[in-house]
C-alpha cells in the first residue's frame, strides 16, 4: 500500500510545480530512524529552494512513497511516481531497495539521484539514469579494513544474515584484509543464537566481531551477549554499516553501545553550509542530524540546481550528470565514472570511521578518515 500524499502534494492546485519522488523506508521492517532523517534533509531543501524562487519561479514538491525495505514495493512506487509525471527520483536508504528502484528507473527512463545506499552493483549495467551520493560499498568498507588492520586485528569475525549487502560487505573485508594477513570468520546468524556467538568467537580466537546483521535485531542482542561475556573483555565489536549512528541504537544499549566504530559519511570540519544546515536539521529533527540527514538535504541541492538548467526535461536532467558542480553540505559535488561501479558517483564523499564516546555516548570520536 502506498504512502497517502503529503500535505504538499494534497495542498497543490495546479500543475505548475516541479515534482520529485521520494523514496524513504518510513515503516518497518525499513530501518525507520534512517528514513526520517533521510526525508527530514530532503524537505530542508526544498523548502530553501522555494524559499529563493523555486525551479525558475514554479515550487519544488516533493512526493513521497514509503517503500519500507521492501524491494518489490520500491519499484511499483517507481512505476507510479513515473505515471504521475516526476521530474527525477531521490532518496532511499537500503542498498537492496534501491538497486530495484535504480533497474525501474533505468528501465522508465527517469533520473535517480540515489542519496544513501551504497551497494556497488547498484544496476546490473552501465546506466546514464542514475547517480548517486553515498560512496561505493567498496571504498568505505576498505577504509573500515585499514582501521582494523591499524589497530592490530587479524582474526576478525563477522556475524552476517542472508543479504546481498552483507553478503557483498564481507567479500570486500576477506578480499582486502587476506593480503595482509588478515581472516575473515563468518558466523552463520541463521544457525547461531546471540549467546551462541561468544563461544565461537572464544574458539576462532577473533579479536574483532563485525555485525553484519539488522537493527536493532539481532544487532543489539549480540552486543548485550558479548559484552556480558568475561571471556570477550578485549574484543572490538563493529559496525561498518553505521548502526550506531542513530539515538535509537544509544537508548537500546546504553553504555553497551559505545566503543562500536562505524562508518559515516562526514567530513572533519563542515563548511558554512554545511554548519548552516546542521543547525536546522537540528530543530527540524529536534536531535543531532545523522550523516544520513545532509545526505537528504544534497540530493535535493543538486537536482534543483541541475532542474533550473533544464525545465525537468527528464532526458536532459539524465545527460547533465557528468557536468554537476554544486556545493553540498559535505563538499564539491561533482560525478564521474569509476571503474566497477555502473552509475554516476560522487567519487569524494567524505568517510570516516567513527564511535560513539564512553564518556559521553552522544559525541562522537574520529578514529580513522580518508
Amino acid at each position: 500500500m502506498n504512502t497517502p500524499p503529503s500535505a504538499s502534494e494534497a495542498e497543490r492546485t495546479d500543475g505548475s510545480a516541479v515534482r520529485i519522488g521520494a523514496l524513504v523506508p518510513l515503516t518497518r521492517p525499513g530501518w525507520v530512524e534512517a528514513g526520517q532523517h533521510l526525508l527530514a534533509g530532503l524537505e530542508l531543501a526544498v523548502r530553501e529552494v522555494n524559499e529563493a524562487g523555486g525551479i525558475v519561479g514554479r515550487p519544488l514538491e516533493l512526493v513521497v512513497r514509503d517503500t519500507a525495505a521492501d524491494p518489490q514495493r520500491a519499484a511499483a512506487a517507481v512505476d507510479e511516481l513515473a505515471r504521475l509525471g516526476v521530474a527525477a527520483l531521490a532518496g532511499e536508504y537500503h542498498s537492496v531497495v534501491a538497486r530495484a528502484a535504480a533497474a525501474r528507473a533505468h528501465a522508465l527512463g527517469l533520473p535517480f539521484l540515489c542519496s544513501s545506499a551504497v551497494l556497488d552493483a547498484l544496476t546490473e549495467q552501465p546506466t546514464e539514469w542514475v547517480a548517486r551520493l553515498a560512496p561505493p560499498q567498496s571504498r568505505g568498507w576498505q577504509i573500515y579494513a585499514d582501521f582494523l588492520l591499524a589497530a592490530g586485528h587479524s582474526r576478525i569475525a563477522v556475524a552476517a544474515q542472508p543479504s546481498v549487502y552483507w553478503a557483498s560487505g564481507t567479500r570486500i573485508l576477506r578480499d582486502y584484509l587476506a593480503p595482509h594477513g588478515g581472516t575473515v570468520i563468518e558466523l552463520d546468524m541463521r544457525a547461531l543464537a546471540p549467546t551462541a556467538v561468544c563461544d565461537e568467537l572464544v574458539d576462532n580466537r577473533a579479536t574483532a566481531l563485525l555485525l553484519l546483521v539488522g537493527h536493532p535485531e539481532p544487532a543489539v542482542s549480540i552486543v548485550k551477549s558479548v559484552r556480558r561475556d568475561q571471556r570477550l573483555a578485549e574484543i572490538t565489536i563493529g559496525a561498518p554499516a553505521g548502526q550506531p549512528e542513530f539515538s535509537e541504537w544509544a537508548t537500546l544499549l546504553g553504555d553497551d553501545g559505545a566503543a562500536i566504530p562505524f562508518l559515516r559519511y562526514l567530513p572533519e570540519r563542515l563548511s558554512p553550509l554545511g554548519a548552516r544546515v546542521e543547525t536546522a536539521l537540528r530543530e527540524r529533527l529536534a536531535e543531532a542530524p545523522s550523516f544520513v540527514a545532509f545526505e537528504g538535504y544534497d540530493t535535493v541541492a543538486v537536482l534543483a540546481d541541475v532542474l533550473r538548467s533544464h525545465d525537468a526535461d527528464r532526458a536532459r536532467t539524465a545527460e547533465s550528470w557528468p557536468r554537476v558542480a554544486v556545493e553540498g553540505t559535505r563538499g564539491q559535488i561533482k560525478f564521474s565514472r569509476t571503474p566497477g561501479i555502473s552509475v554516476w558517483q560522487w567519487a569524494w564523499t567524505p568517510i570516516q570511521v567513527v564511535d560513539r564516546d564512553p564518556a559521553e555516548r552522544d559525541r562522537f570520536r574520529i578514529l580513522h578518515a580518508s
